[in-house]
């Protein structure tokens, strides 16, 4: 929807206050019926719903439950509040469109007092609800009534857009900017400012190897299968690659790592200077260079072989890598925790104490599967786990993800909280005040053909990272982020994303929300 199509009926979207002084006080010569829902996806039992309501009265208000009291399904809503008023008010029964921002219609039904209220079949169907009953003691208090459209066809929006979802992620994307005033150039400009913007990227680094092979067969008499060796290629992976995806993006990168005393730490330091990279190794040769490799035969995975030591790194180590932190001089910080030996219950508050005053801080948890807790890193300027590793922290396995997300956010004590949703995007909260509509945003994710998912949070958490230091905003920071996930997803394997690589993601979703003009 272009912002001509927008301009021509935004004049039906009103504040409460701008409602009640068009509609006046009662009694009224014209007859003003309200409706309310979700209208997360208009369908054909909504439009016969408005029609009906229309039918009753001269003015219908529609009004929509704002999108922080939206918390029925997973990922709901859908369409953010300020799409959907405007599917609304495109309506030519609707006249006025307001979103309410609290969490029931009563407050609002004593403001406006509408002569009637419509609600529709299924809420009367099966007795009175006690919600729908406090609507009605509203509307008697003053003379309304409640109306309950005829039960003929009620469609669910949750059962469409489970079958087929729309594809508005440009929408989305257009009413987030426009709400927060951004526009393409101020993305595009913020890749600008990378240049040179000075990063410490501090955890575990891992040699992620694939080992290729062909099936020979199985023996006969146990369940063993045979496979002759080909190939074997080893890639920088864990927080080296994402040194190399904020080194690609532009910043100035030093790494602290600590390495075994092997041949896997000469291939790491030498990929990693290559790239560009400022390199503090710290060798324990009591441990082996953290490798995981992948046993590969006919294009499926048959086994994973991991060689590591998962113990606390010693306090002589642990006081290297605190010198490091305290001495390298940076805008930004990311923590990234692997849960392979340098984080843990006891060394976590003393890394962080270690970070000098006025450091952007980020950490980043990838331990869903083990020991290892995002809370642990609390009061960050900026957190990105995935919704796996929220339930973890939380040990909620229950919740659906926008309720998840805030108690991470109010746990955590965040100042910007993305949690990576894979196919479906992010989902932000931010500092400020949690009753403000703007405090949660959602971004979809901007891939139209994943090739391979590997790698798209590290390459979010590098864009997102610098964009928030450059401009300070996280809106910015967040649709560069996902522009940069999405990027990452097209590529076959964990490749760094370069600024080049983001400005094509970023002209393309511009040539999309434009129709191609």
């Amino acid at each position: 929807m272009d912002a001509g199509s927008v301009k021509q009926v935004s004049h039906k979207i009103k504040t409460l206050d701008e409602l009640v002084q068009a509609i006046g006080p009662r009694p009224r010569k014209k007859k003003v019926i309200m409706c309310h829902g979700t209208f997360d996806v208009v369908h054909p039992g909504h439009v016969r719903h408005l029609l009906y309501a229309k039918s009753k009265a001269d003015v219908l208000v529609a009004s929509l439950t704002c999108d922080a009291h939206v918390m029925k399904a997973n990922m709901r809503p859908y369409v953010p509040e300020q799409l959907r008023a405007v599917n609304l008010a495109a309506f030519e029964m609707v006249d006025y469109v307001i979103i309410d921002r609290n969490p029931t219609p009563i407050e609002n039904l004593k403001r406006i007092q509408p002569d009637y209220f419509s609600k529709g079949y299924e809420y009367v169907s099966g007795g009175l609800h006690p919600k729908t009953s406090q609507e009605v003691e509203v509307l008697e208090s003053y003379g309304g009534e409640v109306i309950f459209t005829p039960g003929d066809v009620v469609y669910s929006s949750s059962k469409l857009i489970e079958s087929s979802p729309p594809s508005i992620a440009v929408d989305k994307l257009l009413v987030l900017m426009e709400a927060e005033n951004i526009g393409f150039d101020d993305l595009r400009a913020a890749l600008g400012k990378f240049k040179h913007l000075r990063v410490h990227v501090v955890g575990d680094l891992i040699v992620d190897s694939h080992t290729y092979g062909s099936v020979v067969g199985g023996m006969t008499k146990t369940p063993t299968m045979s496979v002759r060796f080909e190939s074997r290629q080893d890639y920088v992976g864990g927080a080296g690659v994402v040194a190399k995806h904020l080194r690609a993006a532009g910043a100035d990168v030093t790494l602290s790592t600590v390495l075994g005393d092997d041949a896997l730490k000469d291939f790491a330091l030498k990929d990693l200077r290559e790239a560009g990279i400022t390199v503090l190794p710290i060798v324990d040769p009591t441990r082996p260079t953290t490798n995981k490799n992948a046993i590969i035969a006919g294009g499926y995975r048959l086994l994973k072989l991991d060689t590591l030591d998962n113990r606390s790194v010693s306090d002589k180590i642990l006081n290297q890598i605190k010198t490091a932190i305290a001495k390298v001089k940076v805008e930004g910080v990311a923590l990234c925790d692997f849960r392979h030996g340098i984080f843990n219950r006891q060394t976590v508050p003393k890394i962080v104490e270690a970070i000098p005053k006025g450091v952007f801080r980020v950490a980043d948890s990838q331990v869903a599967s083990r020991w290892g807790n995002i809370l642990e890193f609390e009061g960050f300027d900026m957190i990105t786990p995935n919704e796996r590793e929220a339930r973890f922290a939380l040990g909620d396995q229950d919740s659906v993800v926008r309720p998840l997300a805030l108690e991470l956010y109010r746990r955590s004590k965040c100042q910007l909280l993305l949690m990576k949703m894979g196919e479906r995007g992010l989902l932000a909260y931010r500092s400020g005040d949690e009753d403000d509509h703007r405090a949660f945003f959602t971004v979809d994710a901007f891939c139209d053909h994943v090739v391979d998912p590997v790698g798209a949070g590290d390459s979010l958490l590098a864009y997102a990272m610098l964009a928030k230091i450059a401009t300070g905003n996280d809106v910015i920071a967040a649709v560069l982020g996902s522009f940069a996930a999405g990027v990452e997803c097209a590529f076959d394997g964990n490749i760094p994303v370069t600024p080049q690589d983001v400005l094509r993601k970023i002209e393309e979703v511009e040539r999309r929300a434009s129709y191609g003009s």
